[in-house]
């Protein structure tokens, strides 16, 4: 049996993706993203982001198959001689994120792919968008999988930090979570109190390369808890008041190579201490987790695991096989790691039996 030709969607915080699949092979992966909308706010209204992904899904899911036919494989029932449309007769199913995620947001997303599937006449699977974090390593992944279960999954992104163990594809046990703001969250706080702008982690990264990340005292939240939970919010409050006590947010010059006033390399030092004690907590949960659980393997995701840093400490910290996604595009939010858990259903034939009912679930975890 050829592989199933899967469009996905997902539209679950500020970005409208689509994308195409063949199987695990990612034939396109579209990306609109929201960041100059949201940028001035200093982080994701749900009304904006609601009409941006109105206004942009119809072009990213059409350009999404567009871009598919010119990667080369060609859908099984062609256009017309001599017509340039895409044909959509050609997918085998349609999925959607369901969750979790911006409610307003994650509604545009399952009303476009509802409507698509009924006027297909196609099968409809609804995808938990943290699965698809957790399992975007195996996108483009040729070959049968390797041998990596049982596996820990560290899920970090804007909204979400989360262990998960893997027992096998689709078989999941939550170990812990962030109990209050997630590590991406803080990062982006951080950024808003230093006024460096939105969205923050990539600044932090960047800014932390010229810091000393030990010139800063910051607390490694819950290092010793005994349990596998994350907590960020007493480490933006720390961060918090050293920006108050020194007031520096607004510090002119921050982005200028080349200056080093006492303010501006304050910035530096804080980021980089921020971004070590957020590293600390990472591997300090993961190595509790694997000596609980002991796991063939551990699996990444999350846009902000994207960040090099992260991913080093994380590297020196365990001795196991790490599979991670293949390049920056699926770390953070994409539509080509959600067809990777849809691709799964798909063989197990795991449907939505009734589309006219599916609905958004945005507080959906594992």
């Amino acid at each position: 049996m050829k592989p199933p030709l899967i469009l996905a969607i997902d539209t679950s915080c500020d970005e409208t993706c689509a994308a195409v699949s063949y199987g695990r092979q990612i034939l396109s992966n579209v990306i609109s993203s929201q960041i100059n909308i949201h940028a001035k706010y200093g982080g994701v209204v749900p009304h904006l982001a609601k009409r941006a992904h109105l206004e942009k899904i119809e072009f990213v899911v059409t350009e999404a198959l567009k871009r598919s036919v010119l990667k080369g494989l060609k859908l099984r029932q062609q256009p017309e001689k001599n017509s340039k449309r895409t044909d959509l007769t050609g997918i085998d199913a349609v999925a959607v994120t369901v969750g979790p995620g911006l409610a307003p947001a994650l509604e545009v997303g399952v009303n476009f792919a509802k409507n698509l599937a009924q006027k297909l006449n196609k099968p409809l699977i609804a995808v938990n968008h943290l699965e698809g974090h957790l399992l975007s390593c195996l996108a483009n992944m040729t070959g049968t999988v390797p041998y990596i279960f049982p596996a820990i999954g560290l899920i970090v992104s804007g909204g979400h930090t989360e262990l998960v163990l893997v027992k096998s594809i689709g078989h999941y046990q939550l170990l812990g979570q962030t109990l209050d703001d997630a590590a991406g969250e803080a990062l982006d706080k951080l950024a808003k109190m230093l006024q460096l702008g939105y969205p923050g982690g990539p600044i932090i990264e960047e800014l932390a390369k010229l810091g000393n990340p030990d010139a800063i005292k910051l607390p490694v939240p819950l290092q010793h808890s005994n349990d596998l939970n994350f907590s960020f919010s007493g480490l933006k409050t720390a961060a918090m008041y050293i920006i108050q006590k020194r007031n520096t947010p607004g510090v002119k010059d921050v982005h200028t190579p080349g200056v080093k006033s006492s303010e501006v390399k304050f910035v530096y030092d804080l980021c980089a201490s921020f971004q070590q004690a957020i590293a600390k907590s990472l591997t300090t949960k993961l190595i509790f987790a694997i000596d609980h659980y002991y796991p063939a393997s551990l699996l990444l995701g999350g846009g902000v695991l994207s960040n090099l840093y992260f991913r080093r400490q994380i590297r020196q910290s365990v001795n196991l096989p790490l599979y991670l996604p293949k390049n920056k595009k699926l770390f953070t939010d994409n539509a080509a790691m959600i067809c990777i858990p849809a691709y799964y259903k798909f063989l197990k034939k795991d449907f939505v039996k009734d589309i006219s009912t599916l609905d958004r679930q945005p507080n959906l975890n594992f």
